[in-house]
């Protein structure tokens, strides 16, 4: 890769409002006037000469800047266009976190299409909010839109992963308003409003209700006010259908071009791409890809996510393509520019089957836990066997039916004390929450332990349910989905599962390894849908069903599959004070929470076991 300037910096593309946005064109270093090329364009709030942190290879761990890609991609002959978002960096505007994407993303388009250097096709790229904005660019369907990428992101429904997750808020979202709010021009020009953001203390304010006014952005007032908006629709309104953050509601018309849908196990946006694979390749020509990895956000060259380690195959590197830059390229030359060469992605579906390793400590401290790479024809794979295990009164997980008159298990939630969240799939929650597998144990440096060492199954609320050894491996790939039965002294209280892997005690491991795979949450005043929220009646049996988001695992014979129950997972999620949502101020109050595991009420999870 090259280091060759801009050839045309900062050109001011208007909007249909008026409003420019900054953007810089690379040209090809043979380009001659009247040459009209296919052109790759890449839309980010993050600075269009900055870099993303996993722009990087196996091979080569130097960090490349955007500006550096660029010139790479414009050497393999395509102009490539970088442009800095409505109210970021070098564009003019307010920002307003993803709700002008598709409107300015078709605007550029047209822009693009008229310029003497382009031959009508654009494709599109990106990561995280990168990916974001293609897919509200092709819920529109524009003219010249020829091809996309989406790396980690492009919203199936932001309410249901992203923003929120079974009706409850993530708090990355406050962590990154927080964080791009001090990134902000107006904070660069205001040393004032800076040092009131710096002031603030981030974690103080994730166990606080917000108001406007009253938030820790209140010194940013246009963060201040899409965060509002997000946590104030704590209901699937028409706030959450909107272009950009709900591309499920467009798919029949959403562009029928050839597209990359990619995430990782480890990612938020793991579910997303899965709907919009599964969503999307049924009704266009595609062709449709999906790609899923077992790394945190972006990172798809390390073959780490947490503390766990997944072998040499677990990067993309080598396995998925060369590299993530001629993946791409590779890409866009066979779907945007129709050279006859291999298709890079010769399957519908490509997925990395986590475990397998030696369950020892690596070199570099990190749990083996192994894994491989696997061809799929489809999402879900056909050949999954849905199995029932009960959750059992004793803590097994069994398939045979519990007794009548088991007592149900009950334990006290304290809205005060929140089961801390230790790694997940998570991205943008530093500095209070990071992603990936972890064990599950408390540890000195994480945020909301009480007590270090202490493992989250051992909390008097968490109840745990697992299987014996098993006997031999077994594969789960998909979303286990938990149906359960339970009950509360609170008229609303969450629930919340995690699938375990857990590691047998060994040597480098003496008390064993709790590895988390998957987490799902419920508010449980939206278990009869999103849109009407209604109150439980203390002390009733209610049944409630609650998936994790996806993954993929061979649970290795000796090994156990464990469920975990419990109320909250913070600060992954926003704490529920258990107290009536339709009372203003209402003040937080411990609910006495249980699961039922009796014939009557036979709570029970659903695997997706891979024969």
């Amino acid at each position: 890769m090259n280091d060759m300037p801009a050839s045309i910096a900062d050109a001011m593309v208007p909007m249909r409002d008026g409003v420019r946005l900054a953007t810089d064109i690379y040209l090809p270093p043979d380009w001659q006037e009247g040459d009209r090329l296919p052109v790759l364009l890449e839309r980010t709030p993050y600075d269009k000469r900055g870099s993303n942190h996993g722009d990087f290879t196996r091979d080569d761990p130097r960090l490349r800047s955007k500006p550096e890609i660029a010139c790479w991609f414009a050497d393999a002959g395509y102009v490539f266009v970088l442009q800095d978002c409505r109210g970021r960096y070098g564009s003019e505007g307010v920002f307003t976190k993803y709700l002008n994407e598709a409107e300015d993303g078709a605007d550029t388009l047209a822009w693009l299409l008229q310029q003497p250097w382009c031959d009508g096709r654009v494709g599109t790229m990106g990561l995280s909010y990168g990916a974001h904005v293609q897919s509200a660019l092709a819920c529109l369907d524009p003219p010249g839109l020829a091809a996309m990428f989406l790396d980690s992101g492009g919203f199936s429904s932001a309410y249901h992963g992203g923003a929120r997750q079974g009706g409850a808020f993530e708090l990355k979202q406050l962590t990154w308003a927080r964080k791009h709010a001090l990134l902000a021009p107006e904070s660069a020009a205001d040393p004032t409003r800076r040092a009131a953001l710096e002031a603030e203390d981030i974690g103080a304010w994730t166990r606080r209700r917000w108001r406007r006014g009253y938030s820790p952005l209140v010194a940013a007032p246009e963060y201040e006010a899409f965060i509002l908006e997000q946590w104030d629709n704590d209901r699937l309104s028409d706030f959450w259908k909107q272009i950009g953050i709900y591309a499920r509601g467009y798919y029949s018309r959403y562009a029928d071009v050839p597209m990359v849908h990619m995430a990782s196990w480890y990612d938020p946006y793991s579910q997303t791409a899965i709907d919009n694979f599964t969503g999307l390749a049924p009704i266009k020509r595609g062709p449709v890809k999906l790609v899923l990895g077992p790394w945190t956000h972006g990172q798809r060259s390390v073959t780490h996510a947490g503390d766990v380690d997944f072998g040499p195959e677990a990067t993309l590197d080598g396995h998925v393509g060369a590299d993530y830059f001629t993946l791409r390229r590779d890409w866009f030359d066979r779907h945007l520019r129709g050279r006859d060469i291999a298709e890079p992605l010769p399957a519908p579906v490509r997925i990395f089957v986590m475990g397998g390793g030696s369950g020892r400590r690596n070199g570099d401290g990190r749990l083996d836990h192994g894994g491989r790479w696997r061809d799929e024809q489809a999402w879900p794979i056909a050949r999954t066997v849905p199995t029932m295990l009960h959750l059992h009164g004793d803590g097994m997980l069994r398939p045979d039916a519990p007794e009548t008159g088991s007592s149900p298990l009950a334990y006290d939630f304290d809205p005060a004390d929140p089961v801390p969240t230790i790694g997940g799939a998570i991205a943008s929650g530093a500095p209070l929450m990071f992603a990936g597998a972890y064990d599950q144990r408390e540890t000195a440096d994480l945020y909301g332990a009480t007590k270090p060492g202490r493992a989250l199954a051992d909390r008097a609320d968490v109840l745990v349910f697992e299987t014996s050894p098993l006997d031999a491996d077994v594969e789960l790939t998909g979303s286990v989905v938990a149906h359960l039965h339970v009950a509360s002294s609170a008229v609303d209280t969450d629930f919340t599962i995690k699938l375990v892997d857990v590691h047998p005690p060994s040597a480098d491991y003496p008390q064993g390894y709790a590895m988390n795979l998957a987490h799902g949450i419920l508010r449980a005043r939206f278990r009869n849908g999103f849109e009407t929220p209604e109150p439980m009646e203390p002390g009733s049996v209610y049944m409630l069903s609650i998936p994790t988001f996806p993954t993929s695992n061979l649970f290795l014979a000796g090994h156990r599959i464990r469920i975990e129950v419990s109320s909250s997972n913070f600060p992954h999620f926003d704490v529920n004070p258990n107290s009536d949502w339709r009372v203003p101020g209402a003040p937080p109050q411990v609910a006495r929470n249980s699961v039922h595991v009796d014939r009557d009420h036979p709570s029970h999870v659903v695997l997706p076991v891979i024969p």
